[in-house]
């Protein structure tokens, strides 16, 4: 087999607490999602640097105010956390944990691209849970600061009534902010190995990752830090993550690394083995490239246009809602080679509007454009293409109660009400909008603009700095957005969705 290069970043964009398993010759991967829906995209890849989305884990987690965006409510840092993905015997898991239901989710099917998905619910929060099976038995194993292990009947739909269900260890907490979390559990050659996160106070002041190994299940576990870097970006630290080997026999570590507003982005590190202790990149450092005895294999974007000429109403995976959609309220079928986005609840703010539909951004730079026609928008209506995150800008139209169109960018003020920066009367009735992102070394800004041809554009308002924040706990998204403030059944029609 030949050798291909892998670069870091493998994605310059947004898949947070990446969880990867090989399954034959594939490589799968689970990531966080939080308030988008579908959640927890099942990525797969034959080499660890050309991914491509494939399957979703649900389409909705729960069917509740805050999750439908209704009467103020909202699951914005929540929904699913740090997902864990396993293969076991003939059946493929997903366990994660959601703190604004305070229950512990496991999917299971036989088929992970293509299956339908069993659900099972455990009550109370199990944090960054891994799964953990040997032989018959199955373990969960999670918790921030102090360590538990649970064990769950041999079917891995609940807890075990007699089983396991202790307390493992205490991490460090002397100099620590953020004590360990994130576990990925394994058993390897005679050992457990207990993979975490941390993020210390002192010293380096960084995320860095962390392995506690014992030959015993219930310990005493060692631990030991085996990276500790940042690729010489910005002091921020390349940690969590799980392991995983190659046909080869070679081993890696897929981890992530902060890049600001754009998200936390997936590294790939090469893992050596020395005494039994996994070795993470080269000379303690991760490698901005390095040579793979894996195959080469076509790159697929996650991120991608789309002309909406689908003929049934089914979206391209890359598409995910803000939070559950309203399916009575958009069509790719009711005009034929748009989206339609229709208004059937009131709002004042498009962080607050339901149907956003929206796609990852991506550095060092992109730009999302679309075509919108909004001659069947009313009165009080705003529609068009958002930089949406908690400091989000958007540009589009918005309609004057005596039906007079304007072309408008607006931005999120710290009370969550929206501020027009800009407005100008427009008089044809369909419009091109463009956001300019640009996240090289950080930088993180947004430009916006517009264009009655698609050929001269304008640019309108001001320059937008995002920032990553808790308050939504992912990278910037773009999104296609129509809300009403006040009467619904207004219609946006998007022409296209072009990324570049």
């Amino acid at each position: 087999m030949n050798s291909i290069t892998i670069k870091n970043p493998i994605v310059w964009g947004d898949i947070p607490d990446p969880s990867v398993i090989r399954h034959e010759e594939t490589f799968y991967m689970v990531s966080t999602s939080m308030h988008s829906m579908p959640g927890c995209p099942i990525m797969k890849s034959q080499n660890l640097k050309d991914w491509e989305i494939v399957n979703y884990v649900f389409d909705t987690l729960e069917n509740n105010d805050a999750h439908n965006l209704i009467d103020g409510e909202n699951i914005y840092g929540k929904g699913s956390w740090a997902a864990s993905l396993r293969f076991h015997i003939d059946t493929f898991y997903v366990c994660f944990s959601s703190n604004d239901m305070n229950q512990t989710y496991i999917y299971q099917t036989k088929d992970l691209e293509n299956g339908e998905w069993e659900r099972y619910v455990i009550k109370g929060l199990l944090h960054d849970p891994s799964l953990l099976f040997e032989n018959e038995s199955v373990y969960v194993i999670y918790g921030n600061g102090e360590i538990w292990i649970k064990e769950l009947t041999n079917d891995a739909k609940t807890i075990k009534q007699d089983g396991i269900n202790q307390k493992l260890f205490e991490t460090e907490h002397e100099g620590i902010g953020l004590r360990c979390e994130g576990c990925h559990a394994y058993k390897l050659n005679g050992y457990y190995y207990l993979f975490f996160i941390e993020w210390p106070s002192k010293g380096s002041a960084r995320r860095r990752q962390l392995c506690y190994r014992s030959k015993e299940l219930l310990g005493p576990y060692e631990r030991r830090v085996i990276l500790d870097d940042d690729v010489g970006y910005h002091n921020k630290g390349v940690a969590q993550g799980g392991i995983v080997d190659s046909q080869q026999g070679e081993w890696f570590a897929i981890l992530f690394q902060d890049h600001d507003a754009v998200g936390r982005i997936p590294i790939v590190v090469p893992v050596t083995w020395k005494e039994h202790w996994p070795v993470f990149g080269v000379d303690g450092a991760v490698p901005e490239e390095f040579e793979a005895q894996l195959p080469k294999s076509e790159s697929h974007s996650l991120v991608k246009s789309d002309e909406f000429n689908n003929s049934e109403n089914k979206l391209a995976l890359n598409w995910q809602w803000n939070h559950n959609p309203d399916n009575t309220l958009w069509s790719l079928t009711d005009r034929p080679n748009y989206l339609r986005l229709k208004t059937g609840y009131l709002t004042t703010s498009v962080a607050d509007a339901r149907n956003t539909l929206t796609q990852r951004t991506e550095g060092p730079s992109c730009s999302g454009i679309t075509k919108l026609d909004f001659k069947r928008m009313k009165p009080g209506d705003r529609a068009g293409l958002v930089a949406l995150q908690y400091h989000y800008g958007w540009i589009g139209i918005q309609v004057q109660n005596n039906s007079e169109y304007y072309v408008s960018m607006c931005v999120n003020n710290t009370d969550r009400t929206e501020n027009f920066i800009e407005s100008l009367r427009y008089m044809a009735d369909q419009i091109f909008l463009k956001i300019d992102f640009n996240f090289e070394d950080s930088k993180d800004t947004a430009n916006f603009y517009y264009s009655p041809d698609g050929e001269k554009w304008m640019q309108i308002g001001q320059e937008v700095k995002l920032y990553y924040t808790l308050d939504h706990f992912m990278g910037c998204r773009m999104g296609l957005f129509n809300y009403a403030t006040k009467q619904i059944g207004g219609i946006a029609d998007f022409d296209y969705f072009h990324y570049m």
